[in-house]
């Protein structure tokens, strides 16, 4: 259940009783609830810690893309509150080519810089965001390199595996080669971010923006699986990719989002980082 505040804030909010409340899951940093209001609306309640920047992606795609995300109503540190996005169908091919054209949308967003005006969040984590004009330093030194530190500091990899990732780092710039402009990207896109409803995709959840090269986000896509052959025919007709993205780029782009689950979760992700370590060190 929910803390008797926050119910009260809820209503507050609304203007309608709260007449049922289910719970959906729980995380790192907040519990997730379904909440029925009087009039009969349902809406999503996050409750937790640090739950601000979330609510403030939220509503800067809904402001500055055409990208399906769920209205805020309410946000602060405890409580995020916005309308529940019906999904729980499966991301059908159909599913996948509707994503493709509307995360291409979104990645034809442009902007002078890498990074954003603030920082943001990946998941619970901290996601530094100062900008920069040059994409390989901001990825080097902002994502991959900032990440493997905290995880080396909170022990999740040893000194040895951060030795090879900054013999990485130093590699990028001729593994990358030239990125693409500053795109706006969604930042988090898994299958568990995504809702799809009807062969559509009805919503995108828990993002994680910044302006970066549009490959680092197609590269998540592919980590767990999230989208196969369908996406990337389509979004390869309306935005097509440079060679080497599959070969390489992919692999190395892959190594930021396996260090933030080195942080969460720890165990076999640290194996994936090593390997990919050892094809790229040198």
């Amino acid at each position: 259940m929910i803390p008797a505040a926050v119910r009260s804030l809820i209503e507050s909010v609304t203007g309608q009783p709260v007449t049922v409340v289910r719970p959906l899951s729980s995380g790192h940093n907040a519990s997730v609830h379904t909440v029925t209001l009087g009039d009969g609306r349902r809406l999503v309640a996050k409750v937790g810690r640090g739950l601000e920047p979330e609510g403030f992606m939220l509503r800067y795609l809904a402001e500055h893309s055409r990208l399906p995300v769920p209205a805020v109503h309410y946000g602060d540190d405890a409580l995020l509150l916005m309308d529940h996005v019906e999904g729980g169908g499966t991301l059908t091919a159909a599913a996948e080519e509707h994503a493709a054209e509307l995360v291409a949308e979104l990645h034809g967003i442009k902007a002078p810089r890498y990074g954003f005006a603030r920082d943001t969040l990946i998941g619970p984590l901290p996601q530094p965001n100062a900008e920069s004009d040059d994409w390989i330093a901001f990825f080097r030194e902002r994502r991959l390199l900032h990440m493997a530190r905290a995880a080396l500091e909170e022990g999740r990899i040893d000194i040895g595996l951060m030795a090879g990732i900054e013999r990485l780092a130093a590699r990028l710039p001729e593994l990358i080669g030239e990125p693409a402009p500053p795109s706006l990207i969604h930042g988090d896109l898994w299958g568990g971010n995504i809702l799809a409803s009807g062969g559509r995709i009805a919503g995108f959840i828990d993002p994680a923006l910044y302006h970066a090269d549009p490959e680092v986000e197609l590269a998540f896509t592919t980590l767990f699986g999230t989208f196969g052959e369908a996406f990337f025919r389509r979004y390869g007709a309306l935005r097509p990719l440079r060679p080497g993205f599959f070969e390489v780029r992919r692999d190395l782009y892959n190594l930021y989002p396996l260090l933030v689950h080195v942080r969460l979760f720890g165990g076999s992700y640290a194996g994936a980082v090593a390997r990919t370590v050892r094809r790229f060190a040198g």
